[in-house]
C-alpha cells in the first residue's frame, strides 16, 4: 500500500473557462477549503494523475497551480486549520469569475 500525503492545492487561473475546469478536477481529488484552495490526501499515483489532468487544462504562460506537501496523512497527525477573520467553512459551490 502506497503512503498518502496531505496536500494543499492552490491555483490562480486567468480564464474563467479554465478556472471552472480546474475547480472541477480539484473537486474530484479533494475538499475545497477556500475558493481556489483544496486539501487532498493523495498517494504518488493520484498526485501524478492530478498533475496530468491539470496540465492538460492550464495555459502555462498565464496560469499557476501550487502543490504544498503537508506531510504524511495518518491518524497521528490530524488535519487542523485555523482562520483569522471569517470563520473557516467548507465551500460547496463553484465560483465563477
Amino acid at each position: 500500500m502506497s503512503k498518502r500525503y496531505r496536500y494543499l492545492v492552490c491555483y490562480d487561473i486567468a480564464d474563467s473557462k479554465r478556472l471552472r475546469r480546474t475547480a472541477k478536477i480539484c473537486e474530484s481529488y479533494g475538499t475545497r477549503i477556500q475558493f481556489s484552495v483544496f486539501e487532498a490526501s493523495l498517494d504518488h499515483l493520484a498526485l501524478a494523475r492530478l498533475k496530468v489532468e491539470l496540465d492538460d487544462v492550464l495555459n502555462h504562460a498565464d496560469d499557476q497551480v501550487l502543490f504544498v506537501n503537508l506531510g504524511l496523512d495518518d491518524s497521528s497527525t490530524p488535519f487542523s486549520m485555523e482562520s483569522i477573520g471569517m470563520p473557516y467553512v467548507k465551500k460547496s459551490r463553484l465560483t465563477i469569475i
